[in-house]
């Protein structure tokens, strides 16, 4: 695919996401940014927080990653549901009823002003991560697709991609992203459907053939009944249910785009249609995956294991992990019209991720760490507000550079590994707050949340040694919040008056 080509795709794009953000900023105010005005309808809200949830990790490296385990990813999914009927249920409710903007606004009220920073910079400490491993697994195709032929550096191809993000968001923030997920949601999905059908020409199969070449293959496995492996079972389902929880009911990112419905009704309609879409679009992602194995087969494409049994492959004398699967066929082997639909779905991944990051995070601390009143209308309010997302612009950029040269595993593994360590106090703090009626010494609360992940690290290095070769997978999310409310308890003061 010519270089031309992919530029005019890009700027393609990018223009069609400033005319929503044109339309979207019209009437717009300080509020707009932070809460959309509270009128969002739930299903836009439910339709595109499925892309902002998927990301290009979902995109890329989900399909990549059949390769080593193959469909048990989906043992997590299922999990998930679990997690956002809690979600529903317990936290929507809650954020409704305290009128919030920044979910941990609720902290403060339930034990004091350092669980209150403690929990928001938790926050921002795990989104500014995962942030930018979302977009620095992007930033790479897009180096493979377009700016290598320019001889462009890394760094630079971040620097314009987090430009461009900012650019359409910095006015209107989460009002215009509601609006930009839905569309990047479909672009992402009609992109996954296209390149299945593309391929399924490709290698002479009908659809119902295809289908059943993937389920008779090893690749189709879901579930895993050792109990060392990290994948388990019931490892997998019940960290998803919590990673569920973390991840999205106690992440400023995905419950802004919640807090945006008009009422709590409308929030919990929204959460429910999105969890259960969630389970065939993952599943269309894994059955993407298997295909794409099979189809490099056919291409040529050799695999070998690198010393951790991860699958590699090489592509034009350089090495490559199985992140790099999808792109490298869609944009060598496919055709031009897989190519073009590939990059619409990659750089929608992107930006659906991102976009929302950053709004989320400047939301977060502005409102948590600068006091920012979101009611004022005045210029100061603004220049704060602004300066703030770009920030948090060039901190994103700075992980991302900085992973490219530290990053030796698939990036969702990456994600969910520092998820297991980030938000693990967040979940100890909520689970405490909201299952006890002790309140905790404010001031060791910090202390707490440091030295649970670092506990949890400590254990997860030497599992294999303590644990008679038990190996810690995503699961480290829960002990993690075990850790932390078990401090708390150790701590409390006494009851609260009912």
């Amino acid at each position: 695919m010519s270089p031309t080509l992919v530029f005019s795709i890009i700027t393609g794009y990018f223009l069609v996401l400033m005319l929503i953000s044109s339309i979207t900023s019209r009437k717009s105010d300080t509020a707009s940014f932070f809460t959309a005005n509270r009128k969002s309808p739930w299903f836009l809200v439910a339709f595109g927080m499925i892309g902002a949830s998927l990301s290009g990790v979902t995109f890329i490296s989900v399909p990549g990653d059949v390769g080593n385990t193959g469909f048990a990813y989906f043992q997590m999914v299922m999990g998930y549901l679990v997690g956002y009927f809690i979600i529903a249920t317990v936290l929507l409710p809650l954020y409704y009823k305290l009128n919030l903007v920044s979910i941990y606004t609720y902290l403060k009220q339930r034990f004091g002003k350092m669980a209150y920073l403690t929990g928001s910079g938790f926050f921002l400490l795990s989104r500014t991560i995962g942030a930018s491993f979302r977009l620095f697994l992007v930033a790479g195709v897009l180096q493979i697709a377009f700016f290598n032929a320019l001889n462009v550096p890394f760094a630079v191809t971040v620097l314009v991609t987090i430009s461009l993000i900012w650019v359409y968001t910095f006015r209107s923030g989460i009002k215009t992203i509601v609006w930009t997920d839905t569309l990047q949601t479909f672009f992402m999905i009609t992109a996954i459907i296209i390149t299945i059908y593309i391929i399924k020409d490709q290698m002479g199969f009908a659809l119902t053939e295809l289908i059943n070449e993937v389920r008779i293959s090893d690749k189709s496995d879901i579930f895993v009944s050792d109990w060392k492996s990290g994948i388990n079972f019931f490892k997998q389902f019940f960290a998803g249910a919590f990673i569920a929880i973390a991840m999205t009911g106690l992440d400023q990112d995905m419950m802004q785009k919640n807090l945006t419905c008009k009422n709590i009704k409308d929030a919990q309609k929204n959460m429910l249609w999105f969890s259960l879409s969630l389970l065939p679009v993952n599943l269309l992602f894994l059955f993407l995956g298997a295909v794409l194995f099979m189809f490099a087969n056919e291409v040529g494409i050799e695999f070998f294991s690198d010393p951790e049994g991860k699958l590699l492959f090489i592509f034009d004398g350089i090495q490559y992990n199985t992140d790099y699967l999808f792109p490298v066929l869609a944009l060598n082997y496919s055709g031009l019209l897989a190519g073009i639909v590939f990059l619409l779905g990659i750089i929608a991944a992107a930006f659906s991720s991102a976009d929302s990051a950053l709004t989320s995070l400047t939301t977060a601390f502005s409102i948590d760490f600068l006091n920012l009143d979101i009611n004022r209308q005045d210029n100061q309010i603004r220049k704060v507000k602004r300066r703030v997302h770009l920030m948090f612009s060039a901190l994103i950029f700075t992980v991302i550079v900085l992973f490219k040269y530290l990053n030796n595993e698939n990036v969702i593994t990456a994600v969910f590994r520092v998820a297991g360590y980030t938000y693990g106090p967040l979940l100890g703090l909520y689970a405490f707050g909201l299952f006890t009626k002790f309140k905790t010494k404010d001031r060791l609360i910090p202390v707490i949340a440091v030295l649970s992940p670092v506990i949890c690290f400590v254990l997860s290095h030497y599992s294999e040694v303590i644990f008679n070769g038990y190996q810690f997978g995503f699961e480290l999310l829960i002990l993690n919040g075990l850790l932390t409310f078990l401090g708390l308890f150790i701590f409390k003061e006494k009851n609260i008056d009912n």
